[in-house]
């Protein structure tokens, strides 16, 4: 046959491939998600999610070796306290378990970049992301004490922001606190396209931040919308945001894809527990290959638009990279 155009020309060796290859990765975008909990000498492997753990501030050193050893230079602390009330008080306590993990981060490992998720569930005694008024959440109440919690966070050593508690005019409040507090170069990521999600369950159990009645869909995002994420994206960034994010991942490339093109800020996108483990029983099931779908997933979200990719997987897609089987 007399065929001119051969796409199949540029596959023909794996030099070609990588070099005419159009989604790359990069270490430095990636992210890991990482749990600290109350006590001494602890690490607690997370029933639902296979080779995570919840680490003591005296433990969490360890972990924060293997991620600068792999590459990942950046990591999220989730915090599980000891004590929870109906205002969430530890989380915005100086002496709260994510400002103390923070000061002993910066410590030990001054290069690593320490992101701080704000959210109230994992504190309050009802598991919700906010202040009650009888059974609902009262946004605008909750905003002052999401701003106390982020100049809480960012005195302690937080280099970024994250606020993931989907709270109207969240980010404004605070950024307007940050920056009356001297923080103004502290930069905030908020979790903007943040859906209700079933792929969240495994983090309940790692954060213990299940609510303890009704759900979160007041105000979480219904997965059936897609211009009222945009909607959201454009709030966000038009508050203060500078970076946005999308959550979950894996089911939401579209997602990802259309908050790229509307935005001139970095995009971010969490896999989240549920993608993490649904690849470690499948795997340990011998039903698929771990690494491959490991990555294979990573390069949809970079593909689909994202700058920045929060994973469970960071380590080990650090080390792909490193061995020169992702890139």
């Amino acid at each position: 046959m007399e065929l001119i155009n051969r796409p199949r020309r540029l596959r023909t060796s794996p030099v070609l491939r990588k070099m005419v290859r159009e989604t790359r990765i990069d270490r430095s975008s990636l992210v890991y998600p990482m749990f600290v909990t109350e006590g001494t000498n602890k690490t607690e492997e997370i029933a639902s999610m296979p080779g995570q753990y919840r680490y003591s501030i005296d433990r969490m050193g360890e972990k924060l070796m293997q991620l600068t050893q792999a590459g990942v230079s950046s990591v999220m602390l989730f915090g599980i306290p000891e004590h929870k009330d109906e205002t969430g008080s530890g989380a915005y306590a100086s002496d709260g378990i994510v400002q103390r993990a923070l000061q002993a981060a910066k410590k030990d490992f001054p290069k690593i970049y320490m992101i701080t998720d704000l959210c109230m569930c994992e504190y309050t005694s009802h598991g919700h992301c906010g202040i009650l008024c009888g059974q609902d959440v009262d946004n605008d109440r909750t905003l002052s004490y999401l701003a106390q919690i982020a100049v809480s966070q960012a005195q302690a050593g937080a280099d970024m922001i994250a606020p993931s508690d989907m709270m109207d005019g969240r980010v404004a409040a605070i950024r307007r606190a940050l920056d009356q507090n001297g923080f103004d170069e502290v930069p905030i990521m908020a979790y903007s396209a943040k859906y209700a999600s079933s792929f969240y369950g495994p983090f309940r159990d790692a954060a213990d931040s299940a609510p303890a009645f009704g759900d979160r869909r007041s105000y979480q995002m219904d997965y059936h919308n897609r211009r009222e994420a945009l909607k959201e994206v454009a709030l966000d960034v038009e508050e203060g945001a500078d970076i946005v994010m999308v959550k979950p991942a894996m089911a939401y490339a579209d997602i990802i894809r259309q908050v790229r093109q509307l935005v001139h800020v970095p995009v971010a996108a969490y896999s989240v527990s549920g993608e993490y483990a649904m690849i470690k029983a499948a795997s340990a099931a011998g039903w698929i290959q771990e690494e491959q779908v490991v990555a294979e997933a990573a390069v949809c979200a970079y593909r689909a638009g994202a700058d920045i990719y929060i994973s469970y997987y960071a380590q080990e897609l650090a080390q792909y990279i490193k061995e020169g089987k992702l890139g």
